[in-house]
């Protein structure tokens, strides 16, 4: 049974010392049901969030955020140009811990729905570049993980290994990957400081001067390490009409030596994403999870059948930074999901994400009051909610919150949407949990 704010609220004052709560209420995430979590309103005017883990994978998570929060000093935060959750303090209960943090207001915008052009894209690109320009002793002072390329390499070739040897890979994807592990291009990149594998749900946003979105908070911090900059980057294949953009800025505000391959890298790490899914499967035994990862792939190994990973980096390994990532064409849709709900339930991408739309300009109505209005729906993840709502939310469209958007497997209605959306969510709780 979840915990109600009250219950949570009273975590608040173990976790900070002279913490008065005058109010709390209920914080809708994009844990899939990982999390209990609220926000407690205290004396002073001060919000914070509390979160407390239902499962023993995200209660590392907590574990894993609170080592990084704290190694974001004000000097380093100061180097950012968006806000970051603070520490606030812990406390242990008699099932796992809470987590007390800052609270940082903004809204959301689904992958699918971020607009190309100035805004919400390039505030994206210069986040995460301004992300991996920090200085590395960031991350090695508070002893987290660091992986050199070659370390990189190693561990996607594992997982390729893996994935062929059960025989549930198609031949066309093992083919694909191993061509690419071969390529010595792909792998001559200079580590950075990262999260480890963003989201969409990992941007906040609040409006600028021209009331154009612009990333004003950053979440998910557990995953803090110095790896492949392209994993913070594999997300944006989910994002088709905003990619080019996205990969613009981030290159125009990048403060390294060009990473000729970064999109490359990017896009095989989202695929490998359900090789991912389907060892994963093996591994726990899941006849379920390796039948979807399965069935996951094969629709991925049509969908690249014309498309060649490589093409894009020339013989000198160079790109044209200007140039759209390569489509990755006629995505099949899935046929109506099983009867029973065995989906990934991952907030990155199915193959259709990895299908990218023809190349648009975008104008200012791109961005209209009728979907800022829409979009501003999805700030219940980070703003005040009334509990009286939260009674009867109806899902009105991609910008609801996405806890409220998914419900239960119970309510949860059986049509082709539902079934991509549940698979956004647990595969985040499984590579959550393995990055540990």
């Amino acid at each position: 049974m979840a915990r109600s704010p009250l219950t949570l609220a009273a975590a608040v004052t173990a976790a900070v010392p002279d913490a008065e709560v005058v109010g709390a209420r209920r914080l809708t995430a994009g844990g899939g049901g990982r999390f209990d979590s609220a926000v407690a309103t205290l004396a002073d005017g001060r919000e914070l969030v509390v979160r407390v883990a239902n499962e023993e994978a995200a209660d590392r998570e907590l574990a894993a955020e609170v080592v990084a929060l704290r190694a974001l000093t004000p000097g380093v935060r100061g180097m950012l140009p968006f806000r970051a959750p603070e520490y606030a303090g812990a406390a242990a209960l008699l099932a796992g811990r809470a987590l007390v943090t800052t609270f940082v207001p903004g809204y959301l915008i689904d992958a699918d729905e971020i607009p190309p052009g100035e805004g919400a894209a390039t505030s994206i690109g210069r986040a995460l570049a301004a992300l991996h320009a920090l200085p590395p002793s960031v991350v090695r002072s508070a002893g987290l993980r660091e992986h050199t390329p070659e370390q990189t390499r190693a561990d996607v070739r594992r997982v390729v290994e893996a994935a062929s040897h059960s025989g549930r890979l198609p031949v066309r994807l093992t083919v694909r990957w191993r061509d690419a592990l071969e390529d010595d291009r792909l792998w001559a990149f200079e580590p950075a400081v990262c999260l480890g594998g963003t989201q969409a749900t990992s941007f906040l946003f609040e409006d600028d001067e021209r009331r154009a979105p612009r990333v004003s908070g950053v979440l998910d911090w557990q995953g803090l390490s110095i790896d492949d900059p392209a994993v913070d980057l594999r997300w944006v294949a989910s994002a088709p009409d905003a990619a080019k953009d996205i990969f613009r800025a981030y290159g125009d505000a990048a403060h390294r030596a060009p990473d000729a391959a970064v999109r490359v890298r990017a896009r095989l790490h989202a695929e490998l994403e359900f090789a991912r899914w389907l060892v994963h499967g093996l591994e726990s035994h899941r006849t379920d999870v390796v039948d979807d990862a399965a069935a996951l792939l094969e629709s991925l190994a049509e969908g690249v059948k014309d498309d060649v990973l490589l093409a894009e980096i020339d013989d000198d390994g160079r790109t044209d930074i200007d140039d759209a990532m390569t489509v990755l064409a006629n995505m099949p849709q899935r046929s109506g999901p099983a009867a029973v709900d065995t989906s990934m339930q991952t907030d990155a991408f199915d193959p259709d994400d990895l299908t990218l739309g023809p190349d648009s300009s975008w104008n200012k109505d791109d961005w209209s009051d009728e979907k800022r209005a829409r979009a501003t729906s999805a700030a219940h993840e980070t703003q005040p909610i009334d509990r009286d709502e939260l009674v009867g939310i109806a899902r009105e469209d991609a910008r609801t919150p996405l806890e409220e958007r998914r419900g239960t497997p119970e309510d949860r209605q059986p049509d082709a949407e539902d079934a991509r959306r549940s698979a956004r969510a647990a595969f985040q709780r499984w590579t959550s949990s393995s990055s540990e």
